[in-house]
């Protein structure tokens, strides 16, 4: 496969939606919405509390990981690397924390930043803007789950997770 400038590629194909993992935020499972027209990815997080560790700005927060379901909790920390005013899905303007992660998308990891806001509203968990997948990436919007396997079913979901030290809780 090549892409637009007949480089051969050994990018990453993936599909308008696929499961990522969040190994530095605990998060062993999270469907994301590839979205090409956000620069900036969002993680939906809840009850977000900035605090200071050695003088750093850091964030707690909580994450759902599974879509229209508040049963798996999982609580994070992380260092703010900023705060930034991001534009939302309706056209207003938000302040948001910044945090970095890495992602695994396949068989691959690399870091990207996330916006922390509440989706809880939306569609999905968290989008996959372009900036985390610019150079790593070919899309295929008429596709799903490229990059990797769907997790099984909710029930096993959280059996699955145990074998992880994770920090999900009941």
């Amino acid at each position: 496969m090549t892409d637009r400038r007949g480089n051969a590629g050994d990018k990453l194909r993936v599909g308008w939606r696929e499961w990522v993992r969040l190994t530095d935020l605990g998060v062993a499972a999270i469907k994301a919405k590839i979205d090409t027209g956000a620069r900036t990815s969002a993680l939906h997080a809840f009850a977000i509390e900035p605090f200071r560790r050695s003088g750093a700005l850091w964030v707690r927060f909580e994450v759902h990981p599974l879509q229209r379901s508040s049963t798996v909790k999982i609580k994070c920390e992380a260092p703010a690397i900023d705060e930034r005013s991001v534009r939302n899905s309706g056209g207003l303007v938000e302040r948001r924390y910044i945090v970095e992660t890495r992602l695994m998308l396949g068989d691959r990891t690399w870091p990207i930043e996330l916006a922390l806001t509440n989706r809880d509203q939306m569609g999905f968990r968290m989008l996959l803007g372009r900036t985390a997948l610019e150079g790593r990436a070919l899309i295929e919007p008429g596709r799903s789950f490229l990059a990797g396997h769907r997790p099984p079913r909710q029930r096993q979901w959280l059996a699955w997770v145990a074998l992880e030290p994770s920090k999900a809780l009941p």
